[in-house]
């Protein structure tokens, strides 16, 4: 979980913008990259797993598309843009603590089945 440095400093993972040109997939592996310093040689992206979260934000609607993966080596260090001040690894219940949305505890509950099923 990657806390920001704006606002009310909330915890989430890493997550943005799809800039023109690209689909999801491309731009979770980007903003992965941009906000954490992992890029896809660090981890292994789990098959068929895609959950999507649509809320409003300011009024406006968002639709966040979250991607599960496994860092192949937990030494990997994490490298924060200046979007985030902190970042934590968390199992499953510290993760619905400190997030709280029940729409992102039930992405949440879906990794952990599905990384318990692998």
């Amino acid at each position: 979980m990657l806390r920001a440095s704006y606002g009310t400093k909330h915890w989430t993972p890493p997550k943005g913008h799809v800039d023109p040109g690209e689909d999801t997939y491309t731009t979770a592996m980007r903003e992965t990259a941009e906000e954490a310093g992992l890029k896809s040689h660090h981890y292994r992206v789990v098959d068929n797993f895609c959950q999507t979260l649509s809320y409003l934000v300011r009024g406006r609607p968002k639709t966040v598309y979250y991607y599960l993966a496994e860092l192949e080596d937990p030494n990997t260090p994490i490298i924060l843009s200046d979007e985030h001040i902190d970042f934590k690894w968390c199992n499953l219940e510290e993760s619905k603590a400190i997030y709280g949305r029940e729409d992102m505890n039930s992405c949440l509950e879906q990794a952990e089945k599905t990384v318990n099923s692998l």
